[in-house]
């Protein structure tokens, strides 16, 4: 009762209100977690010979999830007609429910690679 009152106060006040359905959107914990994870890979692990920076690391890994999930990753020629640009899912647009599969998933690629993970809360 006390919403319905709030949404026609809101109305009545002339204000406009959108109402959005759908998952929950991840939290900035979560987000913190995830590109602690991320960075500690990249500190720890070489990829193709070298080591790689966090959002290097973020574009492999996200992509890689998305391939696991069956989900396509756009590969597109590059703007400067050098090489391809990987255009991986943006984090920040995944629910809470993707983003902790996601931080599984991270889990599990560290695992393969001996990272040792700092616990993030």
């Amino acid at each position: 009762m006390r919403m319905n009152q709030h949404i026609v106060a809101e109305t009545q006040a002339g204000r406009v209100l959108r109402v959005t359905v759908g998952e929950p959107k991840r939290t900035l914990a979560e987000n913190a977690k995830l590109h602690a994870m991320l960075s500690e890979i990249a500190e720890q692990v070489e990829w193709a010979g070298k080591k790689r920076d966090v959002e290097v690391w973020k574009r492999l890994v996200v992509s890689a999830w998305c391939r696991a999930r069956g989900e396509p990753v756009e590969i597109l020629p590059a703007l400067d007609g050098h090489g391809i640009d990987i255009v991986p899912v943006r984090t920040s647009k995944l629910s809470k429910k993707d983003c902790a599969e996601l931080i599984e998933f991270v889990y599990s690629l560290g695992a393969e690679h001996d990272v040792q993970f700092t616990e993030v809360v």
